[in-house]
């Protein structure tokens, strides 16, 4: 299988500290891994850093074929990144959003209407962003992430907040993502509820990454 993700020796600073210090992660095409660690491991670091927003200042990153020492942008428009922010503009409504995002990644503005529903949105649909609570706009995030199946997935906490109806939307997500041959990095401390999605677990720790044997009942 090809290689979507190559580290070697990469250190990322934040604030001066090596929030990633020396580390090495290979992650093959059609891979669902789970990023196991205490917080302040590196994780969060780890996946900003694969979707082009944190630098590399030392060592190799290779995503999708882009190099991210020299050019962080190349391949962002491959990946889905849902973080701790959902980032949505507060003033415009959950479905301005949606239809805003969908335009950027070339999408018709229908494709934002039918994602409320998947996402269970109707109900705000023309509430504005700033008037949602965290598990909407963990929902509203997880809708964003799935306007177009996206070669490189990464998910940050993703059941974080979110009820059962929703952290059933984070599953579907990941295996319609993991179906289309996409690739899947979510990090977690639910490791219970992640690991019957994974197919390998890397734990990160001091910003180093560590594999883990095969995650027992892992999808094939």
């Amino acid at each position: 299988m090809p290689t979507v993700v190559r580290c070697r020796s990469v250190v990322c600073l934040l604030g001066g500290f090596p929030a990633l210090a020396g580390l090495d992660l290979d992650v093959d095409a059609g891979e669902v891994v789970l990023l196991s660690g205490p917080n302040g491991a590196g994780k969060t670091t780890l996946l900003r850093m694969l979707a082009g927003l944190v630098p590399v200042v030392r060592g190799e990153a290779v995503v999708l074929g882009a190099d991210l020492r020299t050019d962080r942008r190349r391949h962002r428009h491959l990946v889905g990144f849902v973080g701790h922010d959902s980032g949505a503009y507060d003033d415009l409504t959950v479905r301005e959003n949606l239809r805003l995002w969908a335009r950027l990644r070339g999408r018709a503005a229908t494709c934002a209407d039918e994602t409320l529903g998947w996402a269970g949105l109707g109900p705000c649909a023309d509430m504005p962003a700033a008037r949602l609570s965290a598990g909407q706009r963990r929902r509203l995030a997880l809708a964003g992430a799935s306007l177009v199946v996206p070669s490189l997935l990464l998910l940050d906490e993703p059941h974080a907040g979110l009820d059962d109806a929703g952290r059933a939307l984070v599953d579907d997500l990941v295996g319609v993502t993991a179906a289309a041959g996409g690739t899947v990095l979510l990090a977690s401390h639910e490791r219970d509820r992640v690991r019957p999605l994974a197919r390998r677990e890397v734990h990160v720790a001091g910003g180093r990454a560590f594999p883990v044997r095969e995650v027992v009942g892992a999808a094939p």
